[in-house]
């Protein structure tokens, strides 16, 4: 896995988040497709490169949003993503990508997440099959994007980033740059909890020889006690497995945007290089 060594806290002092004069930013815009695993039509936001032209194949960024959450979550000003990425570009510290925001709760009797229980956590780990019978196939083929694992990544946050976790070890052929910020329970068994039976085996936190990601980058914070000891154990679980992997532990943010800016300023310096 490619080494990192540059990881920020909390924010630059060069205003990362900021809007800055002479750089052009681009807007998230909200599309529709069919999901067949929901059986319904659904948005999803994306952000197009500010030159984005037809004639240029692009690498693809999927960001998964937590509980409760949609595919506007990642697109709030809070979080400042376009705004973000579009100042890392121009300082010649990320790559141009589409980033796709799509909303990953799939059930086909409920259209959104009613309650914290094991009906609504199943239908987030639906997302898996939404994302590879019509998202990604929604995304390449509307879009100039440039294909292979290699050309695509993952991250998300809370439940969105367990299941970015899920889909990279289920999928290790799909993504080569795999995040995930304060990941949530349930990835695999927690003894005694109806709600977390788990998604995989312990042992199963462990990529193939030949599809290990480029980066694995997964953002904690000591003060999170919504998530509790979630990311420390999958980080426990993958070095028990020698799966090589970044982990970075934030000391004062919380379960929300001033854990997920950190991450994905780091993650967009990590990716596609």
């Amino acid at each position: 896995m490619k080494n990192f060594e540059e990881l920020v806290e909390l924010k630059p002092q060069d205003s990362i988040y900021e809007r800055q004069e002479g750089v052009a930013y681009a807007e998230f815009k909200k599309y529709t497709y069919y999901s067949r695993t929901a059986e319904r039509n659904t948005n999803i936001n994306v952000l197009l490169p500010v030159d984005y032209t037809e004639e240029k194949k692009y690498p693809v960024l999927y960001i998964l949003h937590g509980f409760w959450d949609s595919e506007d979550w990642m697109a709030r000003p809070e979080v400042s993503l376009n705004i973000m990425l579009a100042n890392l570009q121009a300082q010649g510290f990320a790559k141009e990508m589409i980033i796709v925001l799509p909303y990953i709760f799939c059930n086909k009797e409920l259209e959104r997440c009613t309650g914290m229980d094991l009906v609504n956590a199943n239908s987030y780990d639906n997302f898996i099959n939404d994302l590879v019978l019509d998202v990604k196939p929604f995304v390449e083929k509307t879009f100039s994007v440039a294909t292979g694992r290699e050309n695509t990544a993952v991250t998300g946050f809370s439940m969105g980033g367990k299941e970015a976790l899920f889909i990279s070890f289920a999928r290790p052929d799909l993504f080569g740059y795999v995040g995930a910020a304060c990941p949530a329970p349930g990835l695999v068994e927690i003894p005694g909890s109806a709600l977390h039976p788990g998604q995989i085996q312990e042992e199963e936190l462990a990529y193939p020889a030949d599809l290990k990601p480029a980066v694995v980058f997964v953002t904690s914070s000591k003060a999170d006690g919504v998530v509790g000891p979630a990311p420390k154990s999958y980080i426990d679980m993958m070095t028990k497995n020698g799966t090589a992997h970044i982990w970075h532990l934030l000391e004062d943010t919380w379960h929300d945007h001033t854990s997920v800016k950190p991450h994905l300023y780091n993650y967009l310096r990590m990716i596609f290089k």
